[in-house]
């Protein structure tokens, strides 16, 4: 197993005390596969990522274990995670534009990891930064190996950021919503960029997003969070196909359906966002909530891998 993630808690730090943000989330991602995590803004994607790469707010505090290739990644020091960040485990920022420094050209911020952990001179990671830009299909790589961020659209700059992710061929890319504000077509030319990169250098990516769709075609499995915990995990096919949670069964009827009436609105999951201090999160929200939910749910682990943590759902698979 690559990557296993065993009862990871994240508390960040607010006026008077600690929220938790992330709740005893486990999942395992296995060398050449690929892992998707989908929810609402808030429900935890985020900082689980950042978890990984141990990149949280100063005066988070951690719990659980992050083993990558065999190593507890919460329990490095600073420099110990500073050597395998850009090397073995990379990501991909889901605003380029904020991720890329703007005083620096392209070709050079490419550059950087082959300089910083392959100990490259200058000469050569600049002529094998040329090389990864056009690997991500970039059009006139030498032109754009000496631009500057602003002068790239951004699909271009998304595409610098996984060129510079990929530069020394990690084990693990964490993609963060890699698309977000790239129109519908520049959105799946990336995701297939991506996808013939992990095929060609069997790569692992936990591709981390709101989008249903994206998941489904990107992802041999998914986890649902909500409220900084899991409510459902498993193969797509199971989990968005034969969803089994109400807050999944929720997020997949709100979404827009071709040859729906013009003008007619969208399906709304009631009530504020939110997670419930004990029990299930997405308990205050739920039209099926019993006062057996206001305990922490169990995992029903059904066929395939399949496990859904509801008090409604049965052994044999049914939600009542």
């Amino acid at each position: 197993m690559l990557l296993g993630v065993e009862n990871l808690s994240v508390d960040l730090p607010v006026a008077g005390g600690f929220k938790r943000v992330v709740r005893d989330v486990s999942f395992a991602l296995a060398e050449g596969q690929s892992l998707g995590m989908v929810g609402e803004s808030g429900s935890g994607k985020t900082i689980t990522a950042l978890a990984i790469m141990g990149l949280l707010p100063e005066g988070a505090l951690v719990s659980g274990a992050i083993r990558f290739e065999g190593r507890d990644l919460a329990t490095l020091s600073e420099a110990q995670m500073q050597s395998l960040r850009g090397d073995r485990v990379a990501m991909v920022f889901q605003e380029p534009m904020s991720a890329l420094n703007p005083l620096h050209r392209i070709g050079d911020q490419v550059a950087e990891p082959l300089r910083l952990h392959r100990g490259y001179s200058r000469a050569c990671a600049g002529a094998e930064a040329v090389k990864l830009l056009e690997r991500v299909r970039l059009r006139d790589p030498d032109r754009l190996a000496r631009a500057y961020p602003f002068a790239l659209s951004g699909g271009e700059r998304q595409r610098a950021m996984i060129a510079m992710a990929l530069a020394c061929g990690p084990k693990l890319l964490i993609a963060d919503e890699p698309t977000t504000a790239l129109d519908v077509t520049v959105q799946a030319g990336i995701l297939d960029l991506l996808a013939v990169l992990a095929r060609e250098s069997g790569l692992s990516i936990l591709l981390v997003s709101h989008d249903l769709a994206v998941i489904a075609r990107h992802c041999r499995r998914v986890l649902v969070m909500y409220g900084g915990a899991v409510m459902e995990e498993g193969p797509v096919e199971a989990v968005l196909g034969q969803a089994l949670h109400p807050y999944t069964r929720a997020l997949l009827a709100a979404r827009p359906r071709l040859g729906a009436q013009r003008g007619a609105r969208l399906a709304a999951i009631p009530g504020a966002y939110g997670a419930a201090a004990q029990g299930c999160a997405f308990a205050p929200r739920c039209p099926l909530a019993l006062p057996a939910c206001g305990r922490e749910p169990p995992a029903v682990a059904l066929d395939n891998g399949h496990i859904v943590r509801c008090v409604r759902v049965t052994s044999d698979g049914r939600l009542t």
